[in-house]
């Protein structure tokens, strides 16, 4: 058995440590998309009229049709890029099969914040940083609990989103 190194922090964690990546942006958010979305969302119920009801939705303090606050105008990508991870054990490997101290993980959690709704012909820029990592000695051996943060505006700037993801690695 590998003994515990004496941290799971890389000096990639370090250097990147609360630095934003570039943003990406999302094809404008149509009505069909959220009436899809809401459908499936809801299946086999109705979904709540305001995401799918334009006259319904013009009587609401919104004004109109809003998204599911879980709405994903991500979900249907024409090209997708994959982006590295910050939370990589040293060498910058994913997860190995030999089981050494560092390369063994799981998901930890998301706690998601919704701030303002997402809107026909809204445009989201969503952007993703490290923001944190705790590390201490669980049943497991060695644990790095980090946190990135993905935060998501619309194009008028109003946050929409914050949410806080947790990954594990032992």
């Amino acid at each position: 058995m590998t003994p515990d190194p004496e941290t799971l922090v890389t000096p990639a964690m370090v250097e990147q440590k609360n630095t934003w990546r570039s943003p990406r942006f999302s094809p404008s958010i149509s009505v069909s998309d959220i009436k899809k979305w809401a459908i499936a969302a809801y299946w086999p119920a109705a979904p709540p009229p305001i995401y799918w009801d334009e006259d319904y939705a013009k009587t609401t303090r919104w004004g109109g049709i809003i998204a599911p606050p879980e709405f994903n105008p991500f979900a249907w990508p024409i090209h997708r890029e994959i982006e590295p991870s910050v939370n990589l054990p040293a060498g910058g490997k994913s997860v190995a099969a030999d089981g050494a101290p560092g390369n063994r993980g799981m998901n930890g959690g998301q706690v998601i914040e919704y701030f303002a709704p997402m809107r026909p012909g809204d445009v989201m820029s969503s952007t993703t940083a490290l923001v944190d990592w705790n590390e201490r000695k669980t049943r497991l051996g060695l644990t790095l609990f980090s946190i990135s943060e993905t935060r998501w505006t619309n194009q008028k700037g109003e946050l929409v989103k914050i949410s806080r993801n947790t990954s594990i690695r032992y």
